[in-house]
């Protein structure tokens, strides 16, 4: 549990340095940019870790399925709630309560800062991805918090 409290802590505090330096509003969409590339960097680095002894994937949705499990349990101590697919590329993954944006009010509130808590983890799944082999667009949306969906578009090459 000291884990999972330290982690939030940080992650809370590198979305409000990286925001502090980008300072304003016109600023966010680079502060979002930039909290999805460190994602980035961090997802490459733990799929890497993850996936060390790991036979090879045969398949996209494979792929999806360890992260829903393996990887998501691995980060956020839980799995992913629901993943849903049109078996054309696009796939929707579902988490009811998802760690990061726990911590604010569970109403409408805040609902225009949760970009910035989603970025990173956007991040960290195409960074994931991409180290598997699977190039991606992620973009992440809440209704109605803490719960959210990330949706990821695959690359066809």
């Amino acid at each position: 549990m000291a884990d999972e409290a330290l982690f939030q802590f940080l992650h809370h505090e590198v979305i409000q340095y990286v925001n502090a330096a980008e300072n304003g509003e016109t600023e966010n969409g680079r502060c979002i940019t930039k909290l999805e590339s460190m994602g980035f960097r961090v997802g490459q680095g733990l799929i890497e870790r993850f996936t060390k002894d790991t036979p090879r994937f045969k398949d996209e949705l494979d792929v999806m399925k360890f992260i829903c499990k393996d990887f998501w349990t691995s980060v956020f101590k839980k799995q992913i709630d629901n993943l849903r697919t049109n078996h054309q590329g696009i796939y929707v993954l579902q988490d009811n309560k998802f760690r990061l944006l726990t911590q604010l009010s569970a109403g409408k509130q805040y609902l225009e800062h949760a970009p910035k808590y989603l970025a990173f983890t956007c991040g960290l799944v195409r960074g994931g991805l991409s180290n598997l082999g699977v190039k991606s667009v992620v973009t992440a949306e809440v209704s109605a918090m803490p719960a959210c969906k990330f949706q990821v578009m695959i690359q066809k090459m």
